[in-house]
């Protein structure tokens, strides 16, 4: 493949992917709304290349995609484009049914029908790949992993958002032939990540001495995947996963909230103490949690390491700490993120 369409390529996840693609020698075609966590800061070092092309648009605006599909003829449409916050889908559910249903469906559209315009090799090598999440499996008991057959069960606006999404694209296969892959990975975190989720919120208010909030009893578990992992097992499906298929991504790095909490904390009072002297594990509170909030994921990722032979490079003491220096080496970025609406105020409660 020679050239992508990435839609979502300018927020945290689709901007590390759009980096290391144009660093693999890959065009892209980069089309972002630019909503709150759009940031053409992430793809600064990209201005000037001829590998990448932004284009500021929405996934719903079909004449805009088939536009895009038209003139620059990619070999595959990647979609990372969402809303994506648990708690932003509690305060506000009708933005993520907006973006992540009806855009999705725009998006299948258009693609659709361009794909039906191609024809001999270029149809047949011709992907479009569906990011999700693992959040559209609901929650875990104690033991046990989700795998690629487990039934949804999404317990938030935001999960429900991309269940319905991750249908749509099952039925554009089935329904109409469209070559599609989807993968559904974990939590990711690393460079680059809007301060409202747990890692770079936590990393900032550490920073700047403030109480530190940990919904409920902080035992809720999450399997951590960084950024760059992720990114690299999206090539892999998109260069060699089967068609129709669904493959998840995990880190194979299971943790509890109040462990993530306090290894950041430990790094950064080894990097960055406080001046007063403080453990910065002392400003740890425990705050009302956040309503249907799921206990446990963990993400069983054999069928991708099976048939594609992908593996996770990171341990999460690794990215953990590749991360934290990350933000402490590029707080200029993290401060103009929050010159804009987003204060680190709590969303969802």
């Amino acid at each position: 493949m020679k050239t992508l369409l990435v839609t979502g390529g300018a927020g945290f996840i689709g901007a590390n992917f759009v980096l290391q693609m144009v660093a693999n020698g890959l065009r892209v075609i980069n089309l972002d709304k630019l909503t709150y966590a759009g940031n053409l800061d992430t793809l600064e070092s990209l201005n000037g290349n001829d590998k990448h092309v932004f284009v500021q648009g929405d996934i719903g605006d079909r004449a805009l995609v088939a536009r895009l599909l038209g003139e620059h003829r990619p070999d595959a449409v990647v979609n990372f484009a969402a809303e994506s916050h648990v708690d932003r889908s509690i305060d506000g559910p009708g933005a993520f049914i907006h973006t992540n249903v009806v855009g999705t469906l725009g998006l299948l559209e258009a693609t659709r029908d361009f794909w039906r315009g191609l024809e001999g090799s270029s149809k047949d090598a011709f992907r479009f790949l569906h990011v999700s999440t693992d959040e559209v499996y609901g929650s875990l008991g104690e033991e046990g992993k989700f795998t690629e057959t487990t039934p949804y069960a999404p317990n938030s606006p935001y999960s429900a958002s991309k269940a319905a999404s991750d249908h749509l694209v099952r039925a554009f296969h089935h329904t109409y032939g469209l070559p599609t892959l989807t993968t559904n990975c974990s939590n990711n975190y690393g460079p680059f990540q809007f301060p409202e989720k747990l890692i770079p919120l936590v990393i900032q208010k550490a920073l700047a001495g403030e109480p530190l909030p940990v919904y409920g009893d902080g035992l809720n578990i999450r399997d951590w995947l960084y950024v760059g992992d992720h990114c690299s097992a999206i090539h892999r499906v998109l260069e060699g996963g089967r068609v129709g298929e669904t493959y998840n991504v995990g880190g194979n790095a299971e943790r509890t909230n109040i462990t993530v909490v306090k290894t950041i904390c430990a790094l950064l009072d080894a990097r960055r103490p406080l001046a007063d002297g403080r453990k910065r594990e002392s400003l740890i509170t425990y705050v009302k949690d956040r309503p249907g909030h799921d206990r446990r994921y963990a993400i069983d990722s054999s069928k991708l390491q099976r048939e594609l032979g992908w593996q996770p490079s990171h341990t999460f003491e690794s990215g953990i700490e590749e991360t934290v220096d990350w933000y402490l080496a590029n707080q200029p970025w993290t401060q103009r993120v929050l010159d804009g609406s987003y204060r680190m105020e709590r969303l969802g409660a």
